[in-house]
Formats: C-alpha cells, sequence, structure tokens
C-alpha cells in the first residue's frame, strides 16, 4: 500500500527546471490522475509534461510569466480546459540567491541596489500571493486541497550576503502560515518545505564538496533533488491531512526546528 497515493489528484508545479521536474514526476508516480507543468520555457516545460505522461499521469505543458499578475487566471483556465480542477499546487519557481551581477555571485546587501531587489521579490514572493490567491479559493469550495511551496533555510539562518533572498522566502513562510489558519476549516492544508544546499550539478561531488557538505550538514551529504520531491509528496497526500502551517526543513540537519 503507498500512503502518499495520491488518488487521481491533479496538482500544479511551477518551475519545470531541476527540482521542478523531480517534483512533478514523483507526484505522477504516486498516483496523480494529472500534472500541470508551467515555466516561463515553454520547451522545458514540455519536456517534464511528456516525462509526467510516461509515469501515466496526464502531463500538462504551460508557457507563462508567473510575476505577470494576470497569469494565475490564464494558467486556471487552460487547466480547467483539460476537463480538471487543481487541487495540489507546489509553489516551486524562484530566483536563486546568487542572480546578482554577471558572475552569479553571492554579495553584501550595502553592495545591492533597489533595482536588484525586485526580481527576487516579484518571483520569490508576489507570484506566489497572486497564484495561490486565484486556485485556493476553489480548493475551498471544494472542501479539499494542498498549498505547498518551496522555501530556503536562509530564511532561518541568518546566512550573509542573502538578504533580500531571505526576505523573500521568509516572507513566503509567513504568509503560509497565515493561510492555514484562514483555510483549514475548509480541508486545504499550507505547508512549506525548507531547503538546505541541493545537489544539482550532473557531476558527482568533489573531494572539496564532500568535505564541505560533512562540515556543515549533520547527515554528512547534500540533499538531492529526490529529497525534496518525496517530502513534497508526502505534503500532497492524505497521509499528512492532519498537518497545516508548518516548515519542514529538508536540509540534512542545517538547521533544526521545534
Amino acid at each position: 500500500m503507498d500512503l502518499a497515493d495520491l488518488a487521481g489528484r491533479t496538482a500544479l508545479v511551477t518551475g519545470a527546471g531541476d527540482v521542478g521536474a523531480f517534483i512533478a514526476n514523483a507526484l505522477a508516480r504516486h498516483g496523480a490522475g494529472a500534472v500541470a507543468v508551467v515555466d516561463l520555457d515553454r520547451e522545458r516545460a514540455e519536456a517534464v509534461a511528456a516525462e509526467v505522461e510516461a509515469e501515466g499521469a496526464l502531463g500538462l505543458a504551460i508557457e507563462a510569466d508567473l510575476t505577470d499578475p494576470t497569469s494565475p487566471q490564464e494558467i486556471l483556465r487552460r487547466v480547467e480546459s483539460s476537463g480538471r480542477s487543481i487541487d495540489i499546487l507546489v509553489n516551486n519557481a524562484g530566483i536563486p540567491p546568487d542572480y546578482f551581477s554577471g558572475e552569479r555571485a553571492l554579495l553584501p546587501f550595502l553592495e545591492t541596489r533597489p533595482e536588484d531587489w525586485q526580481p527576487l521579490l516579484r518571483l520569490n514572493l508576489e507570484a506566489i500571493l497572486h497564484l495561490t490567491h486565484a486556485l485556493v479559493g476553489p480548493m475551498v469550495e471544494r472542501h479539499w486541497g494542498r498549498v505547498i511551496s518551496i522555501v530556503s533555510d536562509s530564511a532561518r539562518t541568518g546566512d550573509r550576503n542573502m538578504a533580500v533572498y531571505a526576505a523573500s522566502k521568509g516572507g513566503t513562510s509567513a504568509f503560509m502560515r497565515s493561510l492555514a489558519s484562514e483555510v483549514g476549516r475548509s480541508g486545504v492544508t499550507v505547508n512549506c518545505v525548507s531547503l538546505g544546499t541541493i545537489w544539482r550539478s550532473p557531476e558527482e561531488p568533489s573531494e572539496e564538496d564532500l568535505r564541505r557538505a560533512a562540515r556543515d550538514y549533520p547527515l554528512g551529504r547534500y540533499g538531492t533533488r529526490e529529497d525534496v520531491a518525496s517530502m513534497v509528496t508526502f505534503l500532497a497526500s492524505d497521509a499528512a491531512a492532519w498537518i497545516t502551517g508548518q516548515v519542514y526543513g529538508v536540509n540534512g540537519g542545517y538547521t533544526y526546528g521545534l
């Protein structure tokens, strides 16, 4: 028996690259009837939708700019035109903390400019507000739903050179906790998955990478995309029906929570 059986539910995952692809495939593998994949890159969304189809679920590729406040209604229309209603929302798309400058370097807050902050805040926080606002209402009406947002341990640790990124992720966590209090009586759960360093390279970690992981993480390794997908799948299932308003660290013990 699969405790994380998603029983034909329809999921929507934002961000088709990297972690998002693993989440979409895991949801399909655990019984989701359909998975809509939203990405700014149409080809990337289509590639993941094809993988979802190979897992036996309906795959829907949706090209959309999530920073456009009008995009959620079009996304909703596209899914509903397939005869489906969204049961599970996974807010995964986001800009990483090192997007500043051409070298993609982490920068101290005082070396950033106000115009640098806006892309982070628009995608990592405001886009989540807009999309969740559009999709949760129907969940409330149907008395079942799951909202899961991917956040970061940087919002909990005060790591240097990530101030605006941490603010965007911390804002999402606070929003999700408040929303959980508002919609819980309607059978909708709302949770966050807070990530440590996830190893994304196709190459194996070097000896230096392994030493760094052993120093920073009690479990002695970096996270994998499968680690993230497993937690999201659990929170999306009926096995997590009495869990809401929580921030779960998938972080190898980098931080601990009470």
